[in-house]
């Protein structure tokens, strides 16, 4: 089965070439735009995600119509009111998604390949990660609630696709009022940003109300250093992919005690023994 956000990806690299031309002529300074392996490196990235993502989906789909079927109600697609709701619960499931990723160094492995670039530009949405099976606990309730499984995927394609046009520099702040709702590329920088100040912030998909809600709201002020705390500096998708998962094994056998163990895999990514998070 194809992921719907696929049929996107044309109209992804059309607009990668865009702006990436857009620095030709009208550059930034040299941190900033796109560097060719780092570009190459993302797209492969996103290459790899999609052969991974077709036959994983089939396995979701599976569990959303299980769900589904056992729901003690059916909603109506025809009802506007079942979009509203898959809305906001596709948004707050993304967003619980987002922060339990940054939160749990095994789930953190999957997800850090998403901010293993020191660049950001739209390529840099396109670096997924090849384990995306640790996203699915999060839409399960939705199932649950009787919303049909196709609507579900529908709703995730949206999101995924809106959320493309947040990694860029070339747009600034936006109006008043969007900035405060609607998640947008200046909130997201600050997501992207190894800064101390930056850290764990703007989970959000396509709404930043979440993070304004549960405290983990940041404004976009100093300028963004992106990547990580400590850089991994390769180009290879293959150590992109698993690198912190390898990491993450090595602790957890150079670890004496089981309570260490439980501490690397399920502490915040960082955890140590001396430093209990």
């Amino acid at each position: 089965m194809i992921p719907a956000v696929v049929y996107a990806i044309p109209a992804f690299v059309l607009l990668v070439v865009v702006e990436a031309l857009s620095y030709r002529f009208l550059p930034d300074d040299d941190e900033r735009g796109y560097e060719l392996r780092d570009t190459v490196t993302s797209m492969s990235m996103g290459a790899g995600s999609q052969v991974v993502a077709a036959p994983w989906k089939a396995v979701t789909i599976l569990l959303y119509a299980g769900l589904f079927t056992v729901a003690p109600w059916h909603l109506s697609p025809a009802s506007v009111w079942t979009w509203v709701l898959l809305f906001f619960g596709d948004d707050l499931a993304y967003y619980a998604f987002h922060r339990a990723h940054h939160r749990v160094r095994v789930l953190w492995a999957s997800h850090v390949v998403h901010h293993s670039s020191v660049r950001f530009n739209l390529s840099t949405a396109l670096r997924q990660s090849w384990t995306p099976m640790t996203g699915l606990p999060f839409w399960l309730p939705i199932a649950l609630l009787g919303v049909p499984p196709w609507m579900i995927l529908v709703q995730q394609a949206v999101s995924l696709v809106y959320q493309f046009f947040l990694h860029t520099e070339r747009v600034d702040k936006l109006w008043r009022p969007v900035e405060w709702v609607f998640n947008t590329p200046s909130h997201h920088r600050v997501h992207h940003g190894s800064n101390n100040a930056y850290l764990d912030r703007n989970y959000g998909g396509i709404l930043i109300v979440w993070d304004r809600i549960f405290g983990t709201f940041e404004p976009e002020g100093e300028r963004v250093r992106y990547g990580l705390t400590k850089n991994i500096d390769t180009y290879n998708p293959l150590r992109v992919a698993f690198h912190e998962y390898a990491a993450a094994w090595n602790d957890v056998r150079a670890a004496g005690r089981w309570r260490d163990r439980a501490g690397y895999l399920f502490g915040p990514p960082g955890w140590t023994p001396e430093a209990k998070a």
